[in-house]
C-alpha cells in the first residue's frame, strides 16, 4: 500500500505544480491549446452532426416497416450499373399478389402499390404532384401508421373497384383548410379528373429522406386500374411476424420463382427490397465520412501536439534550475518525468474540454439553424477529452524525458 500511496501523492503534486505553471504563464498556455481546440472542435461537430443524421436516417427507415419485405421489379439502390437487367424483367402484377396471399404461411398482410403523380382538386382548391397510391386494405398492416377519422378501404371497395379515397394528413389540410375532420368523410374530390368520395383520413407520418409521406390519396388498386391502365408494374409490400424475415423471405422466393416459371439454376428475375438495404449503404457513406474527419482530426491534433512539444521544451529551459535543486533534494527521476508528462497531459486535455464543449455547442446551433440533426453522446465526449490527452502525453515525453535525465550539477550551474 505504501508505494500506491507515494505514487499518488506525487501524481497530486505533479498536477498541482502543473496547474501552477500553466496559470502563471496564462497567455502562452492558451495559444498552446489553442490547436487543440480547434481540432477536437471541428472533429467533435462533425460527428455530433454524423450521429444525429444516422439515429434520423434510421427512424425514418423504420416507417417502411421493420417487418416487411417489398417485392419489386426494381432493386431499391442500384451501385452496379446493370439497371437494364431490372428494365427487361416482366412487371410484377395481380397474379403474383394473389399467389402471395394463397401460398404464403408466414405473412400476416400483403398489399400492393402502384402509383402515379397526379392532380387533386377540390372546389378552388388545386393540388398537384400529389402521390396517387392504389393499394388494398392491408396497405396500414404492412406499411405501418393508421387512420384518424373515418375508415380505411376494405375488401369490397377493392372487389368493386369503387371511386373511393382515403386522404394523406398534408392533403387533407391544403383541400379542407380549418375544417373538423369528420366533416371532411363523405365529401367529394377530383383525383386526375375522377369523382371519388373521401372515406377516411390518415394519421401524419412525417418524412422520409426529405419527402413528405403525407402528401398521398390512396385509392383501391382496381379503381386505379380502371382509370390509370392495369400494364404497370406493381410494388408488394409483405409483412411477416417479429424476428421471421428470413423465413418469409425464403418463402416468398420459392412461391414467385414457381409463379414467375423461373427455371432451375436461373437468379430470379424479382427482387425482394427491404430496410437494412437502405441502412447498410448509408451506413457505409457515413463510415467513409468518419475516415475522412478522423484523418482531419488527426493532423489537426499533431499541429496542436507539436505546439505542446515546442512549448514544453521552453518550460524544460526556464525551468531547469528548479529541477537541478529538486534532484538535489532527493526528487527522483519519475518523479520529474511524471511531473511534465503531467503537465504536457492537462494542458492538452484542458484543450480538449473547451474544444468538446465548443464543438458540441456549435453542432447544436447547427442543428438548430438547418435541417440536420445533432446527437450528444458519451462517446463523442470521450473521443474528445481521449484523443487529446493522449495527444499531449505523447508529444509531451520528449521535453520531460530531457528533464527527467538532466544533470543535477549541470542543472545547478544553470543560469
Amino acid at each position: 500500500m505504501k508505494p500506491v500511496r507515494r505514487a499518488l501523492a506525487e501524481l497530486q503534486e505533479s498536477v498541482r505544480i502543473a496547474l501552477g505553471a500553466l496559470t502563471g504563464n496564462r497567455l502562452r498556455s492558451g495559444l498552446t491549446t489553442l490547436g487543440i481546440v480547434i481540432g477536437v472542435t471541428t472533429v467533435i461537430a462533425i460527428v455530433a452532426i454524423i450521429q444525429g443524421l444516422n439515429r434520423s436516417f434510421e427512424r425514418q427507415v423504420q416507417v417502411l416497416g421493420t417487418n416487411t419485405l417489398y417485392v419489386d421489379k426494381w432493386k431499391y439502390l442500384n451501385l452496379e450499373g446493370d439497371w437494364w437487367i431490372y428494365r427487361n424483367r416482366q412487371p410484377i402484377g395481380v397474379r403474383e399478389l394473389k399467389a402471395i396471399l394463397r401460398d404464403s404461411q408466414v405473412a400476416v398482410a400483403a398489399a400492393p402499390s402502384v402509383w402515379i403523380r397526379a392532380r387533386v382538386d377540390r372546389l378552388d382548391k388545386e393540388l398537384t404532384g400529389v402521390s396517387v397510391n392504389g393499394t388494398s386494405g392491408d396497405y396500414l398492416a404492412a406499411n405501418g401508421g393508421g387512420v384518424r377519422e373515418g375508415r380505411f378501404l376494405v375488401e369490397s371497395d377493392v372487389d368493386l373497384a369503387r371511386p373511393a379515397v382515403v386522404l394523406g394528413y398534408d392533403i387533407a389540410d391544403q383541400l379542407f383548410p380549418g375544417q373538423p375532420a369528420p366533416a371532411i368523410v363523405g365529401q367529394r374530390v377530383l383525383v386526375a379528373g375522377h369523382p371519388f368520395s373521401v372515406v377516411g383520413l390518415l394519421e401524419r407520418r412525417g418524412k422520409f429522406l426529405g419527402q413528405s409521406l403525407d402528401n398521398l390519396v390512396l385509392i383501391p388498386y382496381t379503381t386505379f386500374q380502371r382509370f390509370f391502365g392495369a400494364r404497370r408494374s406493381i410494388s408488394i409490400a409483405v409483412a411477416a411476424p417479429p424476428g421471421r424475415l428470413g423465413e418469409l423471405e425464403d418463402e416468398l422466393t420459392s412461391i414467385l420463382r414457381r409463379v414467375r416459371r423461373v427455371p432451375p439454376g436461373k437468379p430470379d428475375d424479382f427482387t425482394l427490397n427491404k430496410q437494412d438495404q437502405l441502412l447498410k449503404v448509408y451506413r457505409g457513406l457515413t463510415t467513409a465520412l468518419y475516415g475522412v474527419v478522423l484523418g482531419v482530426g488527426l493532423i489537426t491534433l499533431v499541429v496542436g501536439g507539436i505546439g505542446i512539444m515546442n512549448i514544453m521544451m521552453v518550460s524544460v529551459h526556464e525551468r531547469t534550475r528548479e529541477i537541478g535543486v529538486r534532484r538535489a533534494i532527493g526528487a527522483r527521476r519519475s518523479t520529474i518525468l511524471a511531473q511534465f508528462l503531467v503537465e504536457s497531459a492537462v494542458v492538452a486535455a484542458l484543450g480538449g474540454a473547451i474544444g468538446t464543449a465548443l464543438g458540441l455547442g456549435v453542432a447544436q446551433v447547427i442543428a438548430l439553424a438547418s435541417p440536420l440533426a445533432a446527437a450528444v453522446t458519451w462517446q463523442a465526449v470521450a473521443l474528445g477529452l481521449g484523443f487529446s490527452a493522449a495527444t499531449g502525453l505523447i508529444f509531451g515525453s520528449w521535453p520531460a524525458w530531457q528533464a527527467a535525465n538532466l544533470d543535477p550539477v549541470e542543472a545547478l550551474r544553470y543560469e
